[in-house]
C-alpha cells in the first residue's frame, strides 16, 4: 500500500507536531510584530514587563532542558549542564536593555530548537538529514530576516540588520544548548 501524501511528508507523528508547533511559533512571532513596542510599553506601565520576562526565561529553560534531557531524570553532571546554561542565558539576557530585544532571545532560541528536534526526529526515522543544526540555525535565521523586512511596512517599526544578527545568535543558543545537554544525556 502507497502512503498518502501527508504521512509521507513526514517521518512520524512526533516530526509533525514539532513542525506543527514550529509553524504555531512562527505565527505568533508574526503577528505580534505590529504590536510589539505598545504591548512593551503598556507591560512596563503595569510594572508586569520584568515579570513576564522571568516567567518566558524560565519556560525557555524548560523546554531547552525537555528537549536535552527527553525524559530522562538528570545527574549532578547533567544538573551542573543546566546550572551553565541558565548562567549563560541569565548572562545574555542581563545584558539586553531593550524588551524586545530580549523578546528575540526566546523567540528564536525556541524556534530553532523546535526545527532541529524536527530534523532529528526525521534523521532518527532513517530519512536523510545532513547537519540538522546548521539546518535549525539557518532555518530560524530565515524566520528572523523575514520579520525584519515585515518591520519594513510596519509604522511603528524599523528594519534592523543588527536583529537579525541576534535572531542568529538567539538561534545558534539554541541549538548549541540542546546539543551540549543531549552530549550530556548520551555521555552519562
Amino acid at each position: 500500500m502507497e502512503p498518502s501524501t501527508a504521512s509521507a511528508r513526514f517521518s512520524s507523528r512526533r516530526e509533525r507536531n514539532l513542525w506543527v508547533l514550529t509553524a504555531a511559533v512562527v505565527v505568533a512571532i508574526y503577528s505580534t510584530l505590529g504590536l510589539a513596542t505598545t504591548l512593551a510599553e503598556e507591560l512596563t506601565n503595569r510594572e508586569l514587563l520584568d515579570n513576564i520576562s522571568a516567567a518566558a526565561f524560565l519556560a525557555l529553560f524548560a523546554v531547552v532542558a525537555a528537549v536535552g534531557f527527553k525524559g530522562r531524570a538528570p545527574s549532578v553532571f547533567h544538573a551542573a549542564i543546566a546550572i551553565g546554561v541558565l548562567a549563560a542565558y541569565a548572562l545574555v539576557f542581563l545584558r539586553m536593555a531593550s524588551p524586545i530585544e530580549r523578546s528575540h532571545l526566546f523567540e528564536y532560541s525556541i524556534v530553532a530548537i523546535l526545527i532541529h528536534e524536527a530534523l532529528l526526529e526525521r534523521g532518527r526515522e532513517g530519512r536523510k538529514v545532513v547537519r540538522p543544526a546548521l539546518v535549525a540555525v539557518g532555518a530560524a535565521g530565515a524566520v528572523g530576516v523575514f520579520d525584519e523586512l515585515i518591520q519594513l511596512i510596519l509604522p511603528n517599526r524599523v528594519f534592523d540588520p543588527i536583529d537579525i544578527g541576534f535572531n542568529v545568535l538567539a538561534a545558534s543558543m539554541g541549538v548549541a544548548v540542546s546539543n551540549a545537554i543531549a552530549w550530556g544525556v548520551r555521555r552519562r
